[in-house]
């Protein structure tokens, strides 16, 4: 049995994939258990999934402020936001039974359009300042702690909302749901949470700069293109975010091992920061750390066994 062989054994994950697009399929909270409930400032709703998948929801309307009935906005974030966003992740960072941390915005139109305008005309120089500060800590985080985050993009994700997405390690699309980009340029100031670092080492200078100085904007299936986006699924709203958690699935206990896929993490997050030489020797350490778990004492028999490893995140 090869390694291609073994994951056939996850399969299951993949064919309900697709039967429940074809036959019909359970409310989320029956598949998953999911149940959401709202952050401190009622701009962020948060759950975990039976499997250990913690989903960070973007709700506010356009002035920032907490969604009204079953009303849609554009998910545009304040400080208060980001607290919310910031609690989430810690609260995620810290749950033993979390394994994925997945971002997504609230309805079917935006993701999030970035920073609120209206709090942003409303502040002085110095708060925007500590704002767009406390914004990079928090997103930050996100590529900092071990578990894997993925981006959910449900819709329009511009400005700040694609600072947020690209501070996620992967990130998926809904088919015709929306653009991307950093359209900051028109408003005189540039994308200031950390839009022009990251946008530059996932796409190149040349490119990034383009992008940046011309405000456009570009379609999901140019982002992935470019490799700004992982995949784009099709469907609705509500398909989209249970077509995400499925994907997301596949990096859970037993699946996955989560030490592995946190050191892989680490390694690709932190690497490209330091010389080769260096990022050889933390290679070399997080192999080492790894070869001393549970988890590779159980892929490595498994493999030789021919069976299924059964993962346990030690």
């Amino acid at each position: 049995m090869n390694i291609l062989s073994s994951w056939a054994g996850r399969a299951t994950l993949q064919q309900r994939f697709i039967d429940e697009r074809n036959c019909g399929r359970q409310a989320m909270s029956e598949l998953y258990g999911l149940k959401l409930e709202p952050m401190p400032n009622n701009l962020v709703n948060y759950g975990v999934t039976e499997n250990g998948i913690a989903v960070i929801e973007l709700a506010s309307d356009s002035a920032g402020a907490p969604l009204q009935g079953d009303n849609q906005g554009p998910n545009t974030y304040t400080h208060e936001m980001m607290r919310d966003i910031d609690t989430a992740v810690i609260k995620a960072r810290f749950d033993d039974d979390v394994t994925v941390i997945m971002l997504t915005g609230h309805g079917s139109k935006f993701f999030s359009a970035g920073a609120s305008i209206q709090m942003l005309n409303s502040v002085s120089p110095g708060f925007k300042y500590n704002f767009c500060l406390h914004a990079n800590e928090t997103l930050s985080r996100l590529e900092q702690t071990s578990k894997l985050v993925v981006a959910a993009l449900n819709g329009h994700a511009v400005g700040g909302g694609l600072e947020i997405a690209m501070a996620a390690d992967l990130r998926i699309a809904r088919k015709n749901a929306g653009k991307i980009g950093l359209p900051e340029i028109n408003l005189g100031v540039l994308a200031g949470t950390g839009g022009t670092a990251r946008l530059t080492r996932l796409i190149g200078k040349a490119k990034a700069l383009e992008y940046m100085v011309t405000g456009q904007l570009i379609s999901f299936e140019d982002g992935e293109n470019m490799n700004l986006i992982n995949h784009i699924f099709e469907g609705s709203a509500e398909d989209f975010r249970r077509d995400c958690l499925d994907w997301c699935s596949q990096f859970t206990l037993p699946n996955k091992a989560t030490m592995a896929v946190g050191n892989i993490k680490r390694s690709c997050q932190t690497g490209p920061e330091i010389p080769f030489e260096y990022h050889l020797a933390l290679e070399r350490e997080l192999q080492a750390a790894l070869f001393n778990s549970s988890d590779a004492k159980e892929g490595i028999a498994a493999y030789v066994e021919k069976r299924v490893a059964n993962f346990k995140g030690e």
